[in-house]
């Protein structure tokens, strides 16, 4: 059976694909600077898989047209402060999408 991730948010949004990719560009160099994460990028027609990695955490955020997806795995001595991690991710995304919405 597959493993659930540590982290997981999905957030539904009408911004079309170009908007999704400014806000995940902008999600990306915050979360650079606060948790030193680094990024590849693969870009597809239908949409992006972001891939992100640094000690002890790792995961993806797929970016569509209608909505953001994303999942990341905690190392040990990351799992304990999981909630809080994925509570910070979540307000940061959140933020960002209330943000575009009113652009």
């Amino acid at each position: 059976m597959a493993r659930q991730p540590d982290i997981h948010i999905q957030r539904p949004h009408a911004l079309g694909l170009p908007k999704a990719r400014r806000l995940a560009q902008q999600w990306m160099a915050q979360a650079t600077e606060k948790y030193g994460l680094q990024f590849s990028t693969e870009e597809g027609d239908e949409g992006d898989t972001v891939r992100f990695e640094r000690s002890g955490i790792q995961g993806t955020l797929a970016v569509r047209a209608d909505k953001l997806d994303l999942q990341a795995e905690l190392g040990f001595l990351f799992k304990a402060m999981g909630a809080t991690v994925e509570t910070e991710i979540a307000r940061k995304i959140d933020a960002l999408l209330a943000k575009a919405s009113t652009a």
